[in-house]
This record gives C-alpha cells, structure tokens and sequence, in this order.
C-alpha cells in the first residue's frame, strides 16, 4: 500500500502495472553486460508507449542511479524505438521489481564533506564512436549528483 505520493515504490509498482508486466518475474541486472543498442530491427509502430516508458525511468535515476547507464543508453533512441529496444526497456522494468525498497537514503545528519568521482569511456559507442561520461557527487553520506 502506497501512503504518499512520493514513495518510489508505489511510482516502480504504478508503472509496472501501467505496462501489464507486475507479474512477470524479476531479474537481477538492469542490463546485460556488454550490450551493445543499436538501430537494426524493426521500428515500433507507435512509439509513444516507449517514449513515455523511457521519460518515466528518467524520473526514477534520481533515486535509482542504479539504473542510469541503462536509460541513458535507450533515451538515445527516443526518436525512432525499435521492437528490441522495447524489450530492454521492460528489462529495466524488472529489474526495478526485483529492487523495490532500494535507492537512495539522504541522511539528515551528515559531516558535510564533499566527494565526487568520475569515470569515462573514450568512444564506446560503436555507432557514433562517441565517449560516455558519468559522474556521482556525495555531500557527506549523501548522494546529491
């Protein structure tokens, strides 16, 4: 039962049962390792239910940063999903099943030191040859970019 609006939870099991997938069985990665998207195979004939899929997992990184790398790679086919594309998308979905209760916690008391870091991978993409740059910023034990 969802007692507030805010709760990440009930926005993971809303969003499941919005995509007809709340029984389907969990799994313990957001992605398979190594898993190169790309733009081979058939488009979707209406692409709005990935858009709005994909536009509410990017919601959901702010609190499930576990899954950044994962939506960032499908956000990047946005403009033309294809049937395999949408499949992963519901990876991720349950994925998020399996992890419901985890995320981040802010801690109200902290030692207000500020820690980041980094880490890059020089043009990865084998598409676009692009790099790929991600970074996470701590206040204290808190998790904050």
């Amino acid at each position: 039962m969802c007692f507030s609006s805010s709760d990440d939870s009930c926005g993971i099991l809303y969003i499941l049962k919005d995509s007809g997938i709340l029984g389907a069985k969990p799994v313990n990665f957001s992605m398979e390792q190594n898993k190169q998207l790309s733009d081979a195979g058939d488009l979707l004939k209406d692409p709005s239910q990935y858009r709005r899929l994909v536009g509410r997992l990017i919601y959901l990184t702010i609190t499930q940063p576990d899954i950044m790398y994962s939506v960032y790679m499908l956000s990047r086919f946005m403009h033309a999903p294809r049937k395999l594309h949408i499949e992963d998308v519901l990876h991720v979905l349950r994925y998020l099943k399996g992890a419901l209760g985890q995320g981040l916690f802010f801690s109200s008391q902290n030692d207000m030191s500020l820690r980041d870091f980094c880490d890059s991978n020089w043009a990865g993409c084998p598409m676009t040859r692009r790099s790929t740059t991600g970074y996470c910023v701590f206040l204290g034990s808190s998790f904050v970019s």
